[in-house]
């Protein structure tokens, strides 16, 4: 049996399978390739009938989402190994063995992503990863190789494979029994963010997660919802909320009304730029977020606390450091 399931969450996407699938399953030798269908209203489903008839293929009745999608199509699923890939990806030669390797090495390693470059650009890093993950003490995640909207170009100064804070759900692998154990994904996130929330679980609880460039991808990026879209930015500003609710260790007294107040600031910077949809999608975000404050709460004391190893999570505020300190690099943070 294979010791590895590359899983693919479709929805609507039956152009890029077209474009990636192929591909995918060319450079996947001795990995079981699934995809799993998110519901999808275009002909997917009977393209890939037709197309790759002895591909698995899982069908949901329902749009769970990424993170209700992955749970779903990953429980049935007994791979020591699963790698979660987006639909919009272009896989490269031996892109599965380098991480493979890294955390055969070291059991404690339960997550990797690869280096993710941007597809259209291809010498730079993708917005959804780069060479790995990281966060500042109020929630805000940034990348090796991108923060906020500055996006570097890649000359091989992320090369080396380091622990990280979270691993991009554009390209995940997990170890399948951790991932089980520790609940999978929270569905309520539904998109966005449900990855570093599932790695900041995994922090508290001492086990490690790594980005390995030795293995390199290229990303489409905004293949669901592009990044001007509002429902995106009521996604990121409420499961940023919840997550940050949900794990952070200690200071929460502070840090929620802080964050509150940052993120009403992007609304009016968002306002000024002509987004009036985004100001509404912030607004709705945080009513959202204060509805469910009490099933988040008893989330939070359901956890087994542990702190989060303290190197990883940057000690300053992000959103000061980006505009105020003009900090625009991953280098020039950790600096």
């Amino acid at each position: 049996m294979s010791k590895v399931s590359v899983v693919i969450l479709n929805y609507n996407g039956k152009g890029f399978l077209q474009q990636f699938l192929p591909n995918v399953i060319r450079c996947s030798p001795g990995a079981r390739v699934i995809v799993a269908d998110n519901c999808s209203t275009d002909d997917s489903v009977a393209w890939l009938s037709q197309a790759h008839p002895n591909l698995d293929l899982i069908t949901f009745e329902k749009n769970r989402g990424y993170a209700g999608g992955y749970n779903h199509a990953l429980k049935h699923l007994n791979e020591e190994y699963f790698i979660l890939l987006n639909s919009d990806v272009e896989v490269t030669e031996r892109w599965i063995e380098p991480m493979l390797e890294l955390m055969e090495s070291d059991k404690s390693i339960t997550a990797c992503q690869p280096k993710i470059l941007d597809y259209n650009n291809r010498n730079q890093f993708e917005y959804a990863g780069a060479a790995g993950g990281f966060i500042d003490k109020l929630g805000y995640p940034f990348c090796r190789g991108r923060v906020f909207s500055t996006i570097e170009i890649d000359a091989g100064q992320y090369n080396q494979a380091i622990p990280v804070f979270w691993a991009s759900g554009a390209c995940l692998m997990v170890r399948g029994s951790v991932f089980k154990e520790i609940g999978g994904f929270d569905e309520e996130f539904f998109a966005h963010m449900e990855e570093i929330d599932l790695c900041w679980r995994m922090q508290a609880k001492g086990l490690k997660v790594y980005c390995e460039p030795g293995s390199v991808i290229y990303h489409v990026g905004g293949g669901t919802l592009n990044q001007g879209n509002p429902f995106k930015t009521f996604l990121n500003f409420r499961n940023g909320l919840h997550m940050l609710t949900k794990n952070t260790y200690s200071g929460l007294i502070w840090k929620i009304p802080l964050r509150i107040f940052l993120d009403l600031l992007a609304a009016v910077m968002f306002l000024f730029q002509g987004r009036g949809k985004s100001t509404l999608a912030v607004l709705r975000a945080h009513w959202h977020f204060l509805l469910n404050l009490g099933t988040t709460l008893g989330k939070r004391k359901s956890l087994k606390f542990a702190k989060a190893k303290g190197a990883l999570i940057y000690k300053g505020l992000l959103p000061w450091a980006y505009y105020m300190g003009a900090k625009r690099k991953y280098s020039e943070l950790m600096d």
